[in-house]
């Protein structure tokens, strides 16, 4: 970490030192975000969404945890044959939760396609608003304030071009 820190600053600095034209602008990515309603709509949806599938996840784990107490409860009185059918059950319901979460929660489950569905056209959307300014304006470069918070110590509000991208996308703060 502290090595990506040291890098990020000397490039930063060489940069600068080097390319001394170059124009540099920042925006706030989660206080674009937060000022553009649709966004936060679509947020409040994924949340929802999360939490009806955790709660399906958890009931089936649930499920398989009862079983496995009343398993506990009974493995005695059982006959190697039982033992084995409820075991077989227990590992069976396991595996149903696992492949749910999986579902749901995977790399490709649900709730990574529905991002994709209602995050990614307002992230396009934004994008594009701040590569038209970077044109309009001559940036050459456009960080984001939130995703270089480890590596930049100051900037100036001057070069904040957040509301100029709330505007573009029509939203006036």
């Amino acid at each position: 970490m502290m090595k990506k820190v040291i890098f990020t600053t000397l490039f930063l600095m060489t940069a600068a030192l080097t390319v001394g034209a170059q124009k540099f602008a920042l925006i706030d990515m989660e206080y674009i975000t937060k000022n553009i309603p649709e966004y936060q709509q679509a947020n409040n949806q994924l949340n929802s969404l999360s939490e009806k599938y955790q709660k399906e996840v958890e009931a089936l784990s649930k499920e398989a945890e009862n079983l496995y107490k009343q398993y506990q409860q009974s493995s005695e009185k059982l006959s190697s044959t039982q033992r084995n059918q409820r075991e077989e059950t227990i590992v069976a319901k396991e595996k149903e939760a696992q492949q749910l979460r999986q579902k749901y929660f995977g790399p490709e489950g649900e709730m990574k396609k529905k991002q994709e569905a209602l995050i990614s056209p307002i992230q396009d959307k934004i994008y594009e608003a701040v590569k038209q300014l970077a044109q309009r304006y001559g940036y050459d470069i456009v960080f984001d304030r939130a995703a270089a918070e480890n590596t930049m110590f100051f900037a100036s509000p001057r070069i904040d071009i957040s509301d100029e991208v709330l505007s573009k996308l029509g939203y006036s703060k």
